[in-house]
C-alpha cells in the first residue's frame, strides 16, 4: 500500500465494518511507552486506522502524545523486508529459505567461535523501546556460543548515570513528579521526549499550579521552557559550571539538611571541602547565568522538601557528562529530597535496567564495562585493530548502529573487517547493507512484546501485549530465529524438551518441579533457557508464545517481592505466587500492577554497603575540583559553531519509523540557527546549508529559529535514513541529514564513554 493510501485510511475508517473493536497496545516511539487502542482496517485489515489512549492502562490512564498517531507508517511500509538476505560475492544480496539461512548462519558463528573463542563474537542490540523480549531470546544464542561482549543504546546514554547513582545509592533513583512541588528538567525537553508518564498534562498541571516550580536548564528556549517559571538559558556544554554553582550556594549558605544528612548520608566532609573551592561568582560568568539567579533558584531548592530532578541526554550525551549525572544529586540529596512522597525513589522493577556496576573492561581498549556494556564510542576501535582478541564478529538485532552511533563511515569500515555479521531487522536498513547476512523479523504488532521501562513508585506495573496482526510469509519473530539458531549450534540437550512438554502436560506445577530439577541437575541449562522456554511453555501461549521467557522473571520476583506482589492483588500460596504473577500480566492487555509498596520501600532498596547515601565518589570529586582550572569549551575560528547532534522535536522519534511520510512537518530534518547567526552567513528561510564537522559534512535545509542562542545549532533526531522515494516508488533517497555522519567517537565522556552528540564543533556555509 502506498503513502498515500496509508495517510487515507483513517478517513475511511468509518465505512469499514472490521475497523469498530478497539485492541490494546502500546506506542513504540519512546520510553514512556504508553497505553494505545487501536482500531483495524484497510486492506486484508491490516491497517491502523484510529489510536487512542487506553485509559485502563496504569501509567498513561488514556494519556497520548501526537506521534501515537502516526504508527501505520511503522507497521506497513514500502521497505518491508520478507525474505532472508545473503551477500553474495559483487556486494547484491540474493533471497534464500529459512533452513539454508538458520544452517549458514550458524556455521559461520560455529566457525569464528571455533578459531578465536566465544569472546570475540560481539552482540549489539537487546531491545528498544517496547522491543524488549529479543534481548532475552538472544541469550540462547549468545549463551552456546560463549558470546560475553555486549552493547546497546544504553551506553549511548545512561551508564555515566547508572554508575554514579549505584555508588551513591545502590540503584538508579527517579523522581515523583506528579507530587513535586518543584520540577527540575536538565538537559530535556519533556515536551517533545517524553520521559515521565503523562509528560504534557504533567507539564501544564505543574505549570498553572501556583504553589508548584517547574525549572527547566537547557540552552534553547524548548517547548518546555516556555511553561517553565524558571528557564535558566545555559550556555552550550557549560552546565557543569551552573551545576556546581548551585550546589556551592548552598553549602555557602547552609541550606543542607543536616538533620537529614547526620541520618542518612556519609563522605559529605569530602563534598563541602570541594564545594569550599567553588567560585560562585567565577563560574556564574563561565556558564551564562547571573549569580544572583543561580543563588535565588539554590535557595529556592533548597527551601522545598519535595523536588524531583530528571537528567536527560542534553547533559548525559555533552561534555563533563558523567560529572553532571553526579552534580544534580548534589542539588537534592543533601537537602533531603529522597524517601518521601514527591522526592526520589529507586523503583521495584523486572527488568534490572539501570544497574551500574563495573563488569570487567573490554578487551581491547580496556575501557570498563558499566553494566556490562561496551561504551558505544569504542566499538569500532575493538574491531579494527590487530589485537588478537578483537571483535570478529557481530550480530546486530532490532537496532541501527551505522546510524546511531558516532562516525557512521568509521561503523561502515568496521562491518566490512568483521568475518562475519548477521543482522536481525524489519528492513535492510544502514546497518543490514553492511552484513553479511540478513534475517527478517515480525514487526512490534506482529508478535508478543513487552515495555520494560517501567520505574513507577509505589504501583509500578508491567504490559505484555498480544500482537495485532499475524506476520507475512516469510519473517519469523526473534524468539523462533534463536530458538532455530540454538537448535543449530546443538545447544539444547537431547530429550529436555520432550521431558519438560509432558511435565506440563500434567500442569503448571509439574512443569515448575521439572524445570528446577533440570537446572540443579545441569546448571549450563540457564544457558539455554529462553530457547528451551520458547519450545515448551511458550508452545501453550498461543499468540503470546514469545512471552514465556518471562516465566522465571516473575518467579524470581514472586520469591523475593512477596509482599509487593500480594499488595497489587495477586494471590496463591507461596508455591505458586509465581505463576499467578506470570498469568496475572499475560492476561492483562492494557498492563498489569504488579507491586505496591511504602515509602519505606525507598529506604530498604537503598543497597550500598552501610545503607547510606555515599556522597564521597572520589573520581567525581577529582572532577569537580578540575572545573577550577578548566578552560570551559570555546568554538573555534575553524569550528565556530557548537552542533546539538540529535534534537527532539514534534515529529522525530527512534529511527524504527524509516517513511519519512509519517511527519506532518520538517520531513528532511532543517538545521535550526538563531536568526543572527543565519544573516551573518547570508542563509534565509528554507536556503540549504553544508555543515562540516572534524569527521564529515552534510547539507541541511535552514530553519531561522530565535529559540537557539547564537553561536549554538541544531538538527532532529532520526534524520538520514534510506527509503523508497514516495513521490516515485522503488528509486531510494536519503531523507534529511545523519547526525552521525558529523560526530566523532574521539569526543566521549573519560569515565563511561558516553559520546557528546549534543556539542560538537561545527562550522557552516550557504550553497
Amino acid at each position: 500500500m502506498n503513502s498515500t493510501t496509508r495517510g487515507n485510511a483513517a478517513a475511511d475508517a468509518g465505512s469499514d465494518a472490521k475497523s469498530s473493536h478497539w485492541h490494546q497496545t502500546a506506542c513504540i516511539l519512546c520510553a514512556a511507552n504508553c497505553g494505545v487502542e487501536v482500531q483495524l482496517g484497510g486492506d486484508d485489515n491490516r491497517e491502523i486506522l484510529r489510536t487512542r489512549g487506553d485509559k485502563a492502562h496504569p501509567g498513561s490512564q488514556g494519556y497520548l502524545c501526537n506521534k501515537a498517531s502516526r504508527l501505520n507508517h511503522y507497521q506497513n511500509r514500502s521497505d518491508r523486508l520478507l525474505s532472508p538476505m545473503r551477500r553474495t560475492p559483487d556486494g547484491d544480496y540474493e533471497p534464500v529459505d529459512w533452513d539454508t539461512a538458520i544452517s549458514e548462519v550458524a556455521a559461520r558463528l560455529a566457525a569464528v567461535r571455533d578459531e578465536h573463542g566465544g569472546a570475540s563474537i560481539f552482540y549489539y542490540g537487546g531491545g528498544g523501546q517496547g522491543n524488549h523480549l529479543p534481548g532475552a531470546h538472544a541469550r540462547s544464542t549468545l549463551g552456546v556460543l560463549g558470546s560475553t561482549y555486549r552493547s546497546n543504546a544504553l551506553a549511548q546514554e545512561k551508564t555515566g548515570e547508572f554508575w554514579v547513582s549505584d555508588h551513591m545509592l545502590g540503584g538508579w533513583a527517579h523522581g515523583d513528579f506528579e507530587h513535586c512541588e518543584v520540577a527540575v528538567f536538565i538537559g530535556k525537553n519533556p515536551w517533545q521526549s517524553h520521559g515521565i508518564q503523562q509528560a504534557r498534562a504533567t507539564l501544564k498541571t505543574i505549570s498553572k499550579d501556583p504553589d508548584r516550580t517547574l525549572i527547566i536548564i537547557d540552552p534553547a528556549r524548548t517547548e518546555s521552557a516556555d511553561l517553565a517559571d524558571i528557564h535558566l538559558a545555559v550556555k552550550p556544554a557549560r552546565d557543569a559550571w551552573l551545576l556546581a554553582a548551585m550546589t556551592a550556594v548552598m553549602h555557602e549558605e547552609g541550606l543542607f539538611d543536616e538533620a537529614f544528612i547526620a541520618e542518612h548520608v556519609s563522605g559529605m566532609a569530602d563534598v563541602r571541602a570541594a564545594l569550599d573551592a567553588v567560585d560562585v561568582g567565577e563560574y556564574a560568568t563561565i556558564c551564562g547565568i547571573e549569580e544572583a539567579e543561580i543563588r535565588r533558584v539554590a535557595r529556592l531548592i533548597a527551601a522545598s522538601d519535595r523536588v524531583a530532578v530528571f537528567e536527560d541526554l542534553g547533559i548525559q550525551m555533552n561534555r563533563h557528562s558523567t560529572l553532571m549525572s553526579y552534580l544534580q544529586r548534589l542539588l537534592w540529596l543533601p537537602t533531603g529530597n529522597y524517601g518521601r512522597e514527591g522526592t526520589h525513589y529507586i523503583a521495584n522493577g523486572l527488568g534490572g535496567i539501570g544497574a551500574g556496576r563495573l563488569e570487567g573492561a573490554s578487551p581491547v581498549t580496556g575501557s570498563p564495562l558499566i553494566s556490562g556494556l561496551v561504551p558505544c564510542n569504542l566499538i569500532t576501535d575493538e574491531v579494527l585493530t590487530d589485537h588478537p582478541d578483537r571483535f570478529r564478529a557481530m550480530i546486530i538485532e532490532a537496532v541501527n548502529p551505522v546510524h546511531s552511533l558516532a562516525e557512521s563511515p568509521r561503523f561502515r569500515e568496521a562491518m566490512g573487517a568483521l568475518d562475519f555479521s548477521v543482522v536481525i531487522d524489519v528492513a535492510m536498513t544502514e546497518t543490514a547493507r553492511e552484513a553479511d547476512y540478513v534475517l527478517p523479523s515480525s514487526t512490534q504488532f506482529e508478535k508478543a512484546e513487552a515495555t520494560f521501562f517501567n520505574f513507577e513508585f509505589p504501583h509500578n506495573y508491567f504490559q505484555v501485549r498480544h500482537p495485532l496482526f499475524e506476520p507475512p510469509a516469510g519473517v519469523l519473530t526473534e524468539a523462533e530465529i534463536h530458538a532455530r539458531l540454538t537448535e543449530a549450534l546443538g545447544g539444547i540437550p537431547d530429550g529436555v524438551v520432550d521431558t519438560l512438554n509432558a511435565a506440563l502436560d500434567e500442569g503448571r506445577e509439574a512443569f515448575r518441579n521439572a524445570v528446577f530439577a533440570g537446572l540443579a541437575a545441569d546448571p549450563a541449562l540457564m544457558t539455554v533457557a529462553p530457547a528451551v522456554l520458547h519450545r515448551t511453555l511458550g508452545a501453550r501461549l498461543g499468540d503470546l508464545q514469545p512471552a514465556a521467557v518471562l516465566w522465571p522473571v516473575m518467579q524470581r520476583f514472586a520469591a523475593t517481592e512477596a509482599a509487593a506482589v500480594r499488595a497489587s492483588g495477586v494471590e496463591a500460596a507461596d508455591a505458586d505466587l509465581g505463576d499467578a504473577l506470570f498469568d496475572h500480566v499475560i492476561n492483562s492487555p492494557s498492563g498489569a500492577v504488579f507491586s505496591t509498596e511504602t515509602w519505606e520501600a525507598a529506604w530498604a532498596r537503598v543497597a550500598t554497603p552501610d545503607r547510606k547515601i555515599r556522597l564521597n565518589q572520589p573520581e567525581m570529586i577529582q572532577e569537580m575540583a578540575a572545573l577550577n582550572d578548566e578552560a570551559p569549551y570555546t568554538p573555534s575560528a575553524e569550528f565556530p559553531f557548537v552542533l546539538s547532534a540529535g534534537e527532539r522535536r514534534a515529529f522525530t522519534a527512534n529511527t524504527i519509523i524509516r517513511d519519512p511520510d509519517w511527519k506532518r512537518k520538517d520531513r528532511d530534518g532543517a538545521l535550526r540557527i538563531h536568526p543572527e547567526d543565519a544573516r551573518s552567513l547570508n542563509l534565509g528561510e528554507g536556503a540549504l546549508a553544508r555543515i562540516t564537522t572534524c569527521v564529515g559534512a552534510v547539507d541541511a535545509v535552514v530553519e531561522l529559529c530565535d529559540r537557539m542562542q547564537a553561536g549554538h545549532v541544531a538538527l532532529p533526531n532520526g534524520a538520514g535514513l534510506v527509503y523508497p522515494d514516495i513521490d516515485d516508488a522503488g528509486r531510494e533517497r536519503v531523507f534529511g541529514p545523519a547526525p552521525n555522519e558529523l560526530t566523532s567517537r574521539h569526543d566521549r565522556d573519560k569515565f563511561a564513554g558516553t559520546p557528546w552528540h549534543k556539542s560538537v564543533p561545527a562550522r557552516l556555509e550557504a550553497i
